[in-house]
């Protein structure tokens, strides 16, 4: 069975920094693209970063230079280090794993940037 077990999640003021992980069981993460998307109240999901097998990462425009993700293959695990947060940024953030006819969510872990 697989699972993906989001972490990391807090109220931050603006300005602040957080670190998301995710933890995946059931797959091995460098064989799958792994990506975090957020949904804001309102608003579309938004897949916010991706890293691929290869370890190519693409971010959305709107977490350039403010997000990193990286993963850990020996811990099978996937990391969002998010930087200079914004109001903007409050969401659920979900985990996915994704290859070929194969695709993975997490639950999800609530980011709040709020002074």
């Amino acid at each position: 069975q697989v699972q993906l077990v989001e972490s990391g999640g807090d109220l931050v003021q603006p300005g602040g920094s957080l670190r998301l992980s995710c933890a995946a069981s059931g797959i091995v993460i460098n064989s799958y693209r792994m990506a975090w998307y957020r949904r804001a109240p309102g608003k579309q999901r938004e897949r916010v970063a991706e890293i691929t097998k290869g370890g190519s990462t693409n971010y959305a425009d709107s977490v350039k230079g403010r997000f990193t993700i990286s993963r850990d293959n020996p811990k099978n695990t996937v990391y969002l280090q998010m930087n200079s947060l914004k109001p903007d940024d409050t969401a659920v953030y979900i985990c996915n794993a994704a290859f070929a006819t194969r695709d993975y969510w997490g639950q999800g872990t609530q980011v709040t940037v709020s002074a």
